[in-house]
C-alpha cells in the first residue's frame, strides 16, 4: 500500500529513453551544438569557423568535424560528463559496416543481409538476377489471405531498413509494402523474389565519394504542365 517516488530514471523504464534524451541533448546545447530541424537526432556546432556534426541514436554516437582540435574538445567533454568511451573511426553504426578508402566511404549491411536471409530460411535459395519481374502488377486481391500476416509485416519492415544501403531494391520493397494490410501468397512470394536477388548480391552497398564540389544540386521528374506559372528558368523549374 506505498507509493514510490522515482528520483532517477532508470534504464528499462517507460520514461528512460525520453530523460536520456532531454539530459544529453541539454548538455549539447551547453556545448553550443544546435538541433537539426530536419533531424531530431543530428546537432550541429558552428564555432569560429570550425563546424561539428554529432548524430545520436540512444546512446549510439556518430561524431565529427572539420578541425582535429574541436573534434578532442567535444569528445574530451562528452567523456567527463558521461560515462563513455572514444571507439576511434568509425567502422560499424546500427548494423551498418563502413569501409574507408582513398577515394571516400562504403556502407554495407551484408551481414544483415545474412541474418535477414537466415531468419527468413532462404540461405541456400537460389539467386535471382533481379529483384522484381516483368509481369504486370499483383493486384491487392490476388492469392490466399496469409493465416499469420505477421512474418509478412516483419520481413517487409526488414527489407525497409536494407535499402538504407541497397537503393536498388528500393522499389520492389515498395511495391511489397503496398499490401501490409491484407497480405496474401502472392505478395508473400514478391518478398521472396527480393530476397533471391539480396542471396546473389550480398557484396552490394552503398559508395559515398570524395567530391571537392559543395554545390546542392537538385533533380526533379516533375511534369513541367502543372506549371502554375508559364516563366520557368533555365533548370526547368518554376520561377
Amino acid at each position: 500500500d506505498h507509493v514510490c517516488k522515482l528520483k532517477k530514471s532508470l534504464y528499462g523504464l517507460q520514461q528512460a529513453p525520453r530523460t536520456w534524451f532531454l539530459r544529453f541533448t541539454s548538455f549539447l546545447q551547453n556545448l553550443g551544438f544546435v538541433g537539426s530541424k530536419a533531424d531530431t537526432s543530428l546537432f550541429v556546432l558552428n564555432q569560429h569557423g570550425k563546424t561539428a556534426y554529432l548524430l545520436l541514436y540512444v546512446d549510439d554516437i556518430i561524431l565529427t568535424a572539420n578541425s582535429n582540435s574541436l573534434l578532442h574538445s567535444i569528445t574530451s567533454s562528452l567523456q567527463k560528463e558521461f560515462d563513455m568511451s572514444d571507439l576511434g573511426p568509425l567502422h560499424h553504426f546500427l548494423r551498418i559496416s563502413v569501409t574507408r578508402s582513398k577515394t571516400g566511404l562504403f556502407l554495407s549491411q551484408e551481414q544483415y543481409a545474412s541474418d535477414l536471409l537466415e531468419r527468413s530460411h532462404m540461405t541456400n535459395c537460389n539467386a535471382s538476377n533481379t529483384p522484381v519481374d516483368t509481369s504486370p502488377k499483383i493486384s491487392c486481391s490476388q492469392g490466399t489471405k496469409l493465416a499469420n500476416p505477421t512474418e509478412f509485416r516483419s520481413l517487409a519492415g526488414a527489407l525497409q531498413y536494407l535499402t538504407l544501403t541497397r537503393p536498388d531494391i528500393s522499389y520492389a520493397v515498395q511495391q511489397a509494402c503496398l499490401f501490409m494490410h491484407t497480405p496474401t501468397d502472392s505478395h508473400y512470394n514478391l518478398l521472396k523474389r527480393i530476397l533471391r536477388y539480396i542471396k546473389g548480391t550480398l557484396s552490394h552497398g552503398l559508395t559515398i565519394s570524395r567530391s571537392g564540389n559543395r554545390d546542392l544540386i537538385p533533380y526533379s521528374d516533375a511534369d513541367w504542365t502543372g506549371c502554375p506559372d508559364t516563366r520557368r528558368s533555365t533548370s526547368g523549374y518554376c520561377v
